[in-house]
């Protein structure tokens, strides 16, 4: 369904406080979620495999080379609302720490999924892969320099935004801290919530006077992930193959994509 910031829309401009974002492929992304959705950073700041299925080929997580990491898979895909539209916006991207607490992911629920056993109150939380669980391995390391990713279409009118899926696919993530290429620079082993932001182009003279009127906030806890350099759990690599359209040729059988 279609999301809205809450109570954080009080106060806001009127060009954006009726604002709402759906998530595509909401679905999809529930399935990633319920099974610990993992999304690789490299030091060349690549988001994802472009055809997952080639972690077959090669019969290891340690793949891929740098060449074929490419596409954020799922997508994170928006389809936006209650823009007024002749007015302009912004859009951007950011990814928060989702962590305030330690956690140690354990399975003695008869089966019923993963249990979240707080162990600590320490601020944030660096995770292993270990027996098919994600445990607890130390405190965060530092928060990694702070950046957003701006929509390329950006600025454009608010009826051109309500008129298409905003697809974000030009994003990368790296884990490369010298980045100087723009991209977003994560933590590996760390967890993290993307957001979105809707941001009114002010046009009075004074506008930074309203800045925080100007914009409008969106999460989607489905699209919560954890960072890595290879993947972790075969069970995520097998979800790529099976519903990504890039990796055809490997669900039939083919070594070609």
């Amino acid at each position: 369904g279609w999301a809205g910031e809450g109570p954080g829309a009080v106060g806001k401009n009127r060009h954006v406080c009726h604002a709402a974002a759906r998530l595509e492929m909401g679905s999809l992304w529930e399935e990633f979620n319920r099974l610990g959705t993992e999304m690789i950073v490299t030091k060349a700041g690549r988001w994802e495999l472009e055809w997952p299925g080639e972690l077959q080929r090669w019969g290891s997580t340690s793949f891929p080379p740098p060449s074929l990491c490419r596409r954020m898979f799922p997508t994170f895909q928006v389809k936006l609302s209650g823009l007024d539209p002749l007015a302009d916006y912004v859009l951007l991207m950011d990814f928060i720490p989702l962590d305030d607490k330690r956690y140690r992911w354990g399975w003695g629920n008869g089966g019923r999924g993963p249990d979240l056993e707080v162990l600590s109150p320490s601020l944030p939380c660096r995770y292993a892969f270990h027996s098919s669980s994600w445990l607890a391995a130390g405190r965060a390391e530092p928060a990694a320099p702070g950046r957003v990713h701006f929509h390329p279409d950006s600025p454009a009118k608010g009826a051109q935004w309500m008129r298409q899926i905003v697809s974000f696919d030009k994003l990368k993530l790296t884990n490369n801290l010298l980045d100087d290429n723009g991209h977003i620079i994560l933590n590996s082993m760390h967890r993290y919530q993307p957001r979105f932001h809707v941001v009114f182009v002010d046009p009075r003279r004074d506008s930074e006077r309203f800045a925080h009127q100007n914009f409008k906030s969106f999460s989607f806890p489905e699209t919560q992930f954890m960072a890595v350099t290879a993947y972790q759990n075969h069970r995520i690599t097998q979800l790529k193959i099976a519903s990504n359209p890039f990796a055809k040729g490997f669900r039939d059988g083919d070594p070609e994509p």
